[in-house]
């Protein structure tokens, strides 16, 4: 085997961890991390920053990395006029959010790769995502860019300061959220469906036209509208838009799992990166159609989702990985997609060419394709099986049998092909959204393997990346980087109560409860209101925001919410409660205008205003009785109800969570009890009699 060839450029960024960071150490651009060495030689040379914000999943920014970035020509003039500075946006939210907010008030609009001009202090006054590397139409190429900002930044450094200030004021003026209501009330619900069913898609399911994202905290609250509400037309919406996206190509039809978004409206052809948290929140949301419905397809799309997690997305020390790229040999996609000539010579032989011809069929592969002009198809499921086996006049059975066997031998084909490029870091606050998709699996589906999944996950999270009682952001090649940010803290409590519940493991509720505890003392406004993004612990930029919408992961903010209310009923602490609800208050008058923007916190309002059920299970956890008892809590689905476990042998630890303590086994049998609105009922010691009070 012939030696690899040196590289011809090495920069800074070789002695950083990110694999972002580390794709780019090889550029001829002279590239910084951020930091005070950066910062410094800007204000020592007087010359504006040119701050490049991306990720590694992204594609574009691999086609800017390509075009520009390994230019001689524009790295040239890159390293001439700017101190260069490239952030993956996963390690530093906090700049990307600040940025971004900037790049949006300029232009109208965003996304990555993120390209900002800054003066030495940090301040934008120039921005904008793609540029290619020459004029194309009306689209200017970098290198224009690049000398007009210069320029300017030169010669009319007093107009700059004015639209610098400017935008620092409408910066700040995003640190207040919008204003609130007088009343938290089943209206603000009402209205909220009322806005998210005017931009409902009733042909493709989900909001809005192309680029669709999935947008799973909204369908979560439709899911809650229509439980609390008897609507059906909330259910309807919901199963429609999981339906469509479940038989689309967005969706991994041969090894589970979701892409990140569509590019167009009805979730064909997606972009091929696969990001943790889509699949956390989007097997939360199957799971709990599952449990509404009963339909077998949204379990099976769960269980395939998780199986793939564990399968591509888990390290051996139990975290998981951040994302899989889009591209794999520098092509977008071209592991996922095929052609009907490889699926016959892959399946003509074991299972004969008319089986393979109704698999093609299926799937949706055709000569023409449907991925750009590639004459390569995205697998896609427009029509049931049971549809194919009429059309193709084969007993349906029959054709289930042949599609498992085809699924299992495309998959083991494409196990050959050269893999998409993974970011192994490990981040705390996506961490937490699988820690709960996990914990919420075993304990619906009775699953034994995700419990074990979900606990090697805290137990990493809790042994490696919390240090003297600060939870880190990053973790990479045994490395923690970067104080977590207040998102870590509310995901990953909120993932270790969800594992509480599922397992009654003490440990676990004490953890859940000294990370908000913590998350309280580090980023709370003394003002009011929603917390702030970063704590004391972080570096101080030029304005310290609060995130409360949601984005591609739920508002740090939103998460709390629910956090801080479910262990006020567990805690009997009045103090969460009241934090909760101060953030809603805050955030109440845009929860109804803006739905689209609060799913997860519109979740978090049902709850609150919900008269929920307090339910404690006693009895040995491995006992039939005991475990018959759990199974109704999760038997259909209930998110109004919080769910202690206490072990009799573990009696003393069980007072740690005070809506327990006292609880014991009746005659020695395991029991339950459920309390709602400060009343308890009688004791049940069976099933039935426990459905009957949760009823």
């Amino acid at each position: 085997m012939s030696a690899q060839p040196s590289p011809q450029f090495v920069n800074r960024l070789i002695s950083e961890n990110s694999p972002y960071l580390l794709q780019h150490a090889h550029n001829p651009v002279d590239w910084y991390p951020w930091g005070a060495e950066a910062l410094a030689r800007a204000k020592a040379e007087d010359k504006p920053i040119l701050l490049s914000v991306g990720y590694s999943a992204c594609h574009w920014c691999h086609v800017m990395e390509r075009e520009c970035f390994e230019n001689p020509e524009i790295a040239a003039l890159m390293n001439e006029l700017f101190v260069n500075v490239k952030v993956d946006r996963e390690e530093r939210p906090d700049l990307d959010t600040i940025y971004m907010n900037a790049v949006q008030l300029m232009t109208g609009r965003g996304g990555w790769p993120l390209t900002m001009f800054l003066t030495p202090d940090g301040e934008p006054f120039y921005g904008g995502t793609y540029f290619p590397p020459e004029d194309r139409g009306r689209m200017p190429g970098f290198p224009r860019i690049l000398r007009s900002v210069a320029d300017a930044y030169r010669q009319r450094r007093a107009e700059l300061q004015q639209g610098i200030a400017e935008i620092t004021a409408e910066l700040r003026r995003l640190e207040k959220p919008p204003g609130g209501a007088d009343e938290l009330s089943a209206r603000i619900l009402d209205d909220a469906y009322r806005r998210l069913s005017t931009r409902f898609d009733h042909v493709h399911g989900g909001f809005g036209g192309a680029p669709k994202f999935p947008n799973s905290m909204a369908l979560s609250f439709l899911l809650r509208y229509w439980r609390a509400t008897g609507e059906l037309h909330a259910l309807e919406m919901a199963e429609l838009s999981l339906d469509k996206m479940a038989s689309g190509g967005m969706y991994d039809h041969l090894g589970g799992g979701f892409h990140r978004y569509s590019t167009d409206d009805h979730w064909l052809v997606p972009h091929f990166e696969k990001m943790l948290y889509d699949n956390a929140l989007l097997a939360r949301v199957y799971l709990e159609a599952w449990q509404a419905t009963g339909k077998p397809r949204y379990r099976q799309v769960v269980e395939e989702t998780l199986d793939y997690v564990i399968r591509e997305m888990t390290a051996p020390d139990g975290g998981f990985y951040a994302t899989q790229d889009a591209d794999s040999e520098g092509e977008e996609g071209k592991f996922f997609v095929w052609t009907p000539a490889e699926i016959h010579a892959l399946l003509d032989e074991p299972l004969g060419r008319a089986e393979a011809e109704m698999v093609c069929r299926y799937f949706d592969v055709t000569d023409e394709g449907n991925f750009e002009d590639t004459g390569k198809s995205v697998l896609s499921a427009p029509l049931p099986a049971e549809t194919i086996a009429r059309l193709k006049d084969v007993a349906p059975e029959r054709f289930e049998e042949i599609l498992a066997r085809a699924k299992r031998l495309l998959f083991e084909a494409r196990e050959r092909r050269v893999k998409p490029g993974r970011d192994d870091k490990r981040l705390a606050a996506w961490n937490g959204l699988m820690l709960y998709a996990f914990a919420r699996a075993a304990a619906v589906l009775g699953r034994d393997d995700y419990r074990a999944v979900a606990e090697r996950n805290a137990d990493f999270v809790l042994g490696a990346m919390r240090r003297d009682g600060i939870l880190y952001r990053s973790r990479k090649d045994g490395q923690n980087k970067f104080p977590g940010y207040q998102e870590d803290y509310a995901c990953y409590a909120e993932g270790l109560l969800a594992l509480y519940e599922a397992t009654g493991h003490i440990p676990h509720f004490i953890a859940a409860r000294e990370l908000t505890d913590a998350m309280l003392a580090q980023f709370d406004d003394p003002q009011g209101g929603a917390f702030f993004f970063t704590g004391d612990r972080h570096e101080r930029l030029i304005t310290r925001v609060k995130e409360v919408f949601d984005n591609a992961t739920p508002s740090g903010n939103s998460v709390a919410v629910d956090t801080l209310l479910r262990l006020a009923l567990l805690t009997g602490e009045s103090r969460y409660r009241a934090r909760a609800e101060s953030i809603l208050q805050s955030l109440a008058g845009a929860l109804a205008k803006m739905p689209s923007g609060f799913g997860q916190l519109l979740c978090a309002l049902d709850f609150y205003l919900a008269n929920v059920k307090e339910v404690v299970i006693v009895g040995p956890p491995a006992a039939p009785e005991t475990q018959a008892l759990r199974r109704v809590v999760e038997e259909t689905f209930r998110p109004h109800r919080v769910v202690a476990l206490v072990d009799p042998s573990d009696a003393n630890r069980a007072r740690e969570v005070a809506l327990a303590a006292g609880r014991g086994m009746l005659d020695g049998k395991p029991v339950a009890y459920v309390c709602q609105s400060f009343a308890c009922q009688a004791p049940a010691t069976s099933p039935d009699a426990l459905r009957a009070q949760l009823a």
